[in-house]
């Protein structure tokens, strides 16, 4: 075999190596870009629901599209686009933009729809006037910081039927407000964490929530596809097999 046929027997292969993975990345970008965005969860907010280390994927095509939908978000268009009408529901668990700043993403829960008057007293939701059902059942055991502590937990049901825990840690300002009523094209959104979460309760002007526009919603979270302890990373695989929270792996987001 010639030099020059080897050479071009290379060349052929790097280029086929490259358009294999310019294909991929394409792949991989439209299906981050209109199917599905992988989120990690930080924060204690919507704990037991979810915990610091799990990592979701959210479907982004639930709601349509806004030009938060697209990588780096260029404010290439307003509103959304191709919603065919599908509006959020109360009790969805939504990825949405801050809307005091819009580079930051938060995850709660929508209590509240458009129009919606919404008020917490002693700690329990009402909507519309009426109090959102309200179950004790059996305390979540919080034991990943070594100490076993017992926090009483609820069961909502909101009057669409969704039903879902949250958790007192304690009684706090946020067990009691005034009546917030929704705003046309916005959501009022709470964390299942009900006294250790920053949400829709309180206003932006006080480093809060406050009321979500509909443009700013990423999309619906749907099914946790990977889990670490607090305090773990990813991606020391190494430690997987003490670090990994398998019995969370593959479990739908409700």
């Amino acid at each position: 075999m010639s030099v020059s046929t080897e050479r071009k027997r290379e060349e052929g292969g790097f280029a086929e190596t490259v358009r294999v993975v310019f294909h991929a990345l394409i792949i991989a970008f439209v299906i981050r870009t209109f199917l599905f965005q992988p989120f990690n969860i930080p924060s204690e907010s919507m704990k037991a629901t979810l915990l610091v280390g799990d990592y979701l994927f959210v479907s982004k095509y639930s709601y349509g599209y806004t030009h938060y939908s697209l990588p780096l978000s260029p404010p290439l268009f307003g509103g959304r686009v191709l919603s065919f009408g599908h509006t959020p529901q109360r009790g969805d668990v939504v990825v949405f933009r801050l809307p005091r700043d819009t580079s930051q993403d938060y995850i709660k829960r929508v209590i509240g729809l458009p129009g919606d008057q919404i008020q917490v007293q002693d700690g329990q939701v009402f909507v519309n006037g009426q109090p959102v059902k309200r179950d004790r059942v059996d305390d979540f055991i919080d034991d990943e910081d070594g100490g076993g502590t017992h926090v009483k937990r609820w069961r909502e049901t909101l009057p669409n039927g969704v039903s879902y825990l949250t958790l007192d840690l304690r009684n706090s300002l946020l067990d009691n407000t005034g009546v917030f009523t929704v705003p046309p094209g916005h959501y009022f959104m709470m964390g299942d964490n009900r006294d250790n979460s920053t949400d829709s309760r309180v206003p932006p002007e006080q480093g809060g929530v406050g009321y979500v526009p509909f443009e700013n919603l990423i999309g619906k979270a749907q099914i946790i596809f990977f889990s670490v302890g607090k305090g773990e990373s990813a991606w020391q695989f190494w430690r997987w097999p003490w670090s990994v929270r398998w019995g969370r792996l593959f479990t739908i987001v409700r």
